[in-house]
């Protein structure tokens, strides 16, 4: 038995994540957070889970899917505040010796690469700085790694490393090498009429039959070097994917496959970056919930997209349907916490119930 909880975070259409769960093994209640969101929902996530679980619940650990701020910066109030035994997040800096030739300008020393890169990701240092001073053990969640009951699907040590040079906060990588290798990443191109169409929600015609969502959807690095995870509760298989992409979900799929990782059928999946249309194809979508059925039909599938109470973006109208036309019903935090429970999970008084999106007539038009 078990639970995940999915925390609002953010404001308009800036969203992030934090989600907590409780499962039961060996007898005991075991809790894990991943990502904290912002500072404010970090601080909720410590308040919930001392009223809800006790004032001594140890956190067995805590994972941070990528260095993205609206999901790591909750962190730090929890690795303070809470009892954590274990802290996974990949360290961006961590493998400056054997990255240094992915970067364009050749005279990097490591000493030299790892100082520049931490210098632009600070919540990532103070996390590292608070698990060094309250001795909490860090690894970096690469693929195969088990936590708890998770399999780490993505990203894998190696695509990790091609990916970090490739960040947005990082020197200039160095593209033909990574093309090379595979792993390149090409930039999403942004335009002022883009912008404005997603500003005004400019919404064309879509059918049940007539599937709009494009494949080849680009997103940035930093989203594909998310931590991709499979839980496995008895019979039940749960997927968080961070603001994973096209690649690394379907580098998660090629993994489990090869290594004979039952993925399929999933109880809950978490909609990849609080339902953009760069994340998510359809032919990803037929890999991980399954294809399209029948108007009305639903396959037991749940999905979960977390989003602030006034985001009028997230998530898209385009996604939502792609999900629907695959029996798969969306629901959103929406500002307020969403619970997902199995077994005998106690009911908490006052509890809502968040009630699926609806298939929409119109979805957002591309540019």
């Amino acid at each position: 038995m078990f639970e995940l909880e999915f925390f609002p975070v953010g404001e308009g259409a800036a969203a992030g994540d934090a989600i907590v769960l409780r499962y039961v093994f060996e007898g005991y209640y075991r809790v894990i957070v991943i990502d904290g969101g912002t500072e404010d929902s970090g601080k909720s996530v410590v308040s919930h889970i001392k009223n809800e679980f006790g004032e001594d619940q140890v956190v067995d650990h805590v994972i941070s899917t990528h260095p993205d701020t609206d999901h790591s910066s909750g962190l730090r109030s929890i690795l303070r505040e809470l009892p954590v035994k274990n802290l996974w997040l990949h360290g961006v800096w961590h493998h400056c010796d054997d990255i240094r030739h992915f970067f364009a300008d050749r005279r990097w020393t490591a000493a030299g690469l790892e100082r520049a890169i931490r210098d632009k990701y600070p919540i990532i240092s103070e996390l590292l700085d608070i698990a060094a001073e309250k001795e909490i053990p860090v690894y970096e969640p690469f693929q195969g790694v088990e936590i708890g009951p998770f399999t780490v699907l993505s990203p894998s040590e190696e695509a990790y490393l091609r990916l970090v040079p490739q960040f947005r906060k990082t020197p200039d990588s160095n593209k033909q090498l990574i093309e090379q290798a595979g792993y390149w990443i090409e930039p999403r191109a942004f335009t002022l009429t883009g912008f404005l169409e997603a500003a005004k929600s400019i919404l064309t015609p879509e059918t049940w039959h007539n599937e709009t969502l494009r494949e080849g959807g680009r997103t940035a690095a930093e989203n594909e070097s998310s931590t991709v995870l499979l839980g496995q509760f008895g019979d039940s298989r749960v997927l968080l994917t961070g603001d994973a992409g096209l690649k690394a979900l379907t580098w998660a799929a090629d993994f489990a496959d090869q290594n004979g990782i039952k993925r399929f059928p999933l109880n809950l999946i978490q909609v990849p970056h609080h339902g953009s249309r760069n994340n998510v194809s359809p032919s990803v979508l037929d890999r991980w919930v399954g294809g399209k059925v029948p108007d009305g039909t639903s396959s037991g599938t749940r999905a979960i997209a977390s989003v602030p109470k006034d985001d009028a973006v997230h998530p898209r109208k385009i996604v939502a349907n792609a999900f629907l036309r695959r029996g798969v019903g969306v629901r959103t935090t929406g500002g307020a916490k969403y619970r997902y429970y199995a077994g005998d999970m106690p009911i908490r008084e006052g509890e809502g119930i968040a009630q699926p999106l609806p298939f929409f007539d119109a979805v957002e038009k591309y540019d």
